[in-house]
């Protein structure tokens, strides 16, 4: 199999090259390489490589500021993919795309299903859900993967912010109303992996929602980082409303996993033991840059 893969420095990206690699050739492209804001690099990128499978792992990630750069969100979340999408049904390839819990309001007291309507209440969800419509729109075959709160040892996220902060101050305070499921970025690309044999087999295309099993705020999250650390910076409690972030989040992030569960087995590790386990990490290439 041609693999084509978008984002390989970012963290999921990363681990994709390397999950992916007995399925066949990967040919990855950083932002440099490919802008997914320049339509026109990316159909020259794919028919350059003509591959079987394409994996979009780039993405315009910055929630809050999206909030003032509407239009480049759209671009990269939102038209970029529709592009990938274009060009594999041209070839009779098959896309996969990540998706975001961030679709929806929040409103909701139980998980999200794959069938609930989506309200986005932010410009990044506003422009993630224009993605997932262009790609579905296309015609193309596509694996749309729905996740949320993606960490890991490289990047930008909240784990590492976290690592960070606690070292410069001596007091951490940490949103306590927002809930939802960290996804350690391993754990997601092992998964896709997966999925991508399943597609190619004819059997695993459509939109799925896929984080890791369990729940807690980002306060809770926060702790658990710093206890697994064996970091004792204090960590308090705050609201949305006190932290005032430019962008609104949904207060209820959680993502039921059952539907893919039922079809194809795949669970992903409780939060914690992926947190635990991430930590425990200390391979070379796994440190950040």
């Amino acid at each position: 199999m041609r693999i084509l893969l978008t984002g390989r420095t970012g963290q999921i990206g990363w681990e994709l090259e390397r999950s992916l690699s007995p399925l066949g050739r990967i040919f990855a492209f950083d932002h440099a390489s490919l802008d997914l804001a320049n339509p026109d690099q990316i159909v020259a990128r794919v028919r350059e490589v003509k591959p079987d499978l394409i994996v979009n792992a780039a993405a315009y990630t910055a929630v809050d500021r999206a909030e003032s750069e509407p239009q480049l969100a759209i671009q990269v979340n939102g038209a970029a993919p529709g592009v990938l999408a274009e060009e594999a049904k041209r070839l009779g390839a098959l896309l996969i795309h990540y998706s975001t819990d961030y679709v929806f309001d929040g409103a909701k007291p139980t998980p999200y299903l794959e069938t609930d309507p989506p309200n986005p209440i932010n410009a990044y969800g506003r422009s993630k859900l224009e993605g997932e419509r262009a790609i579905q729109e296309s015609g193309c075959r596509h694996l749309i993967l729905r996740t949320s709160w993606v960490y890991g040892l490289r990047g930008k996220n909240f784990l590492l912010a976290v690592l960070r902060l606690a070292r410069e101050h001596r007091e951490l305070r940490v949103v306590d109303d927002q809930i939802g499921a960290p996804t350690w970025c391993r754990d997601l690309a092992t998964a896709t992996a997966h999925l991508a044999n399943e597609a190619a087999a004819g059997k695993a295309e459509g939109l799925y929602h896929l984080t890791a099993a369990g729940a807690t705020s980002w306060c809770g999250f926060a702790r658990e980082i710093l206890k697994a650390s064996t970091i004792d910076t204090p960590v308090k409690a705050i609201s949305t409303k006190e932290y005032g972030a430019p962008a609104k989040r949904p207060a209820n992030s959680l993502l039921s996993g059952a539907t893919i569960a039922a079809r194809w087995k795949l669970v992903l590790p409780e939060w914690q033991s992926s947190l635990a386990d991430c930590l425990r990490d200390a391979t070379p290439a796994a440190t950040p840059p």
